[in-house]
């Protein structure tokens, strides 16, 4: 198998050519490995490389949906037993070895998938771009001068770059439907409890975090989720689970849903004029589908969700860098952390536990307006940036002098429709409906009732095959890499301790 081979097809095609025994998992992992080789070096997408990754191939999973497939694993919050998590800090870098699997990653292997590599983030996910001090940029292979998004920018990088067909991203803000709008993928943020966040945590982010993949067909985020999907021992949140596969969901004769749509509706400054054009014509193609749409956009106590969020953020970032120090017998101080998060970390210290009480209520109240709105509408659209990609530096996480406040201003300006839904919880996916003049993706999000990820699937489906993407490729792809054969002896095989190689 070539690179264009390789890449023709996503997770599901390649577990498909794995069960028919029309290829290996060893030779598709020789893909993945001489993809990486060729275009790494040009997007730093990955930052480790795990030397045992076959020992992720076990026979006994040859029935699992994505058996042999190449995985990559964003370094931050999943944790894989014996693998260095740096989380982008060099507070943190190369001290931390968990002891086990958390329970997304037993269920990742679970699914078949092989696990060979950790990709770049932000310092501890807190940016919608990742250029962190320690790894620097990550660069988005549609144009590797801009920002492949944050903080699931190194796994949206590879995908992009078709290194793999999926990898791990988690969303605390919009980390997984950022980077997949600025890197041309599918990236759904599922309901609050649909993926089990332990056993470490129970609550992560006070209940704004969640996890998933970035794929590049709909189909491939269906059936992870239903690979992974479902609570574990001891979880805070038990939500319904899904009465039918998400995967068939996909397929499934569409539903005529009630869809409204708004282009500027809770932005926090301007939006880019071909964003506001790209919800406009995504909302016309849903009419033109025959579903019932109309622009509209929920009210809400806009102050209160701002200030609940930056109490939650930097709450949680105080807690998380006071364990890492505790635990690691490290110190904070500006020098092992960058200027935005050192300023986060300051502020959560500084707060009283009435400040979460309040936040709490605050929640509460936005959560139950928002909710009261999706009981007239089925699916709400919105662009999911401000923009689309914006050129490296443009976010600047460690500027000197950079302040809580202003990084939150600075980061809310960029992409004002994602948090929101962190905050209620509710699902919501970005699709690769539109590009920019200047041929750079636009993502559009569409986000539905809690617990109704089913809707979502299937009206992806049902504009995947409306609106095709799937021939549309960045200029730095694998399929544009030297042509040819890839044998197992084409891959890299310098490793270092705990898979730290460059």
């Amino acid at each position: 198998m070539n690179l264009q081979e390789y890449t023709t097809y996503d997770a599901l095609g390649l577990a498909a050519l794995v069960r028919a025994k029309s290829v290996t998992p060893e030779e598709l992992m020789a893909c993945a490995l001489a993809a990486h080789a060729r275009l790494n070096p040009q997007i730093n997408a990955v930052i480790g490389t795990l030397p045992d990754w076959k020992s992720g191939i076990d026979p006994k999973l040859a029935d699992a949906p994505f058996f042999g497939v190449p995985f990559l694993v964003k370094d931050l919050f999943l944790l894989m037993k014996g693998v260095t998590c740096d989380m982008g800090s060099r507070l943190v870098k190369g001290a931390f070895v968990p002891p086990m699997d958390t329970e997304l990653m037993q269920r990742f292997r679970r699914a078949g998938v092989v696990t060979w590599g950790r990709t770049n983030t932000p310092e501890l996910g807190f940016a919608p771009t990742t250029e962190p001090v320690l790894w620097g940029p990550s660069r988005n292979p549609w144009d590797p001068t801009r920002t492949p998004g944050g903080s699931s920018g190194g796994t949206a990088a590879a995908v992009a770059a078709g290194i793999v067909p999926m990898a791990h991203g988690n969303d605390g803000g919009g980390s997984i439907r950022i980077p997949a709008a600025f890197c041309g993928l599918v990236g759904m943020k599922p309901t609050r409890g649909r993926v089990s966040p332990g056993p470490f945590v129970g609550d992560p982010l006070h209940g704004m975090a969640i996890e998933h993949v970035l794929t590049r067909t709909v189909r491939d985020s269906a059936a992870m989720l239903d690979a992974v999907e479902g609570p574990s021992i001891g979880d805070r949140y038990v939500i319904p689970r899904p009465q039918s596969p998400y995967l068939q969901e996909v397929s499934a004769a569409p539903r005529r849903l009630r869809i409204a749509f708004s282009a500027t509706g809770g932005a926090s400054g301007t939006v880019d004029a071909e964003c506001v054009e790209a919800v406009h014509r995504a909302a016309k193609l849903c009419a033109s589908l025959g579903h019932a749409v109309e622009e509209a956009f929920p009210s809400f106590d806009g102050q209160g969700a701002w200030d609940a969020s930056v109490v939650y953020w930097t709450s949680s970032m105080a807690g998380t860098i006071s364990r890492l120090a505790l635990m690691l017998g490290r110190k904070p101080s500006p020098e092992n952390l960058e200027t935005s998060v050192w300023a986060a970390y300051q502020h959560g210290l500084s707060l009283k536990a009435t400040d979460l009480e309040r936040a709490d209520a605050l929640t509460n109240m936005v959560c139950r307006a928002v909710a009261q709105f999706f009981t007239r509408v089925d699916v709400l659209v919105t662009p999911v940036a401000a923009m689309p990609a914006p050129k490296l530096g443009t976010l600047d996480a460690n500027a000197p002098g950079m302040t809580a406040q202003r990084w939150f201003e600075t980061c809310a300006a960029a992409t004002p429709f994602t948090g929101l839904f962190n905050m209620t919880g509710q699902p919501a996916v970005s699709l690769p409906l539109a590009q920019s003049r200047e041929g750079l993706p636009i993502g559009i999000q569409f986000v539905a009732r809690h617990g109704d990820e089913a809707t979502l699937f299937n009206l992806a489906g049902e504009l995947e095959r409306a609106a095709p993407w799937a021939a549309r490729k960045p200029a730095l792809h694998a399929s544009r890499a030297e042509s040819g054969p890839v044998e197992e002896k084409d891959a890299p095989r310098r490793h270092g301790v705990h898979g730290e190689d460059r």
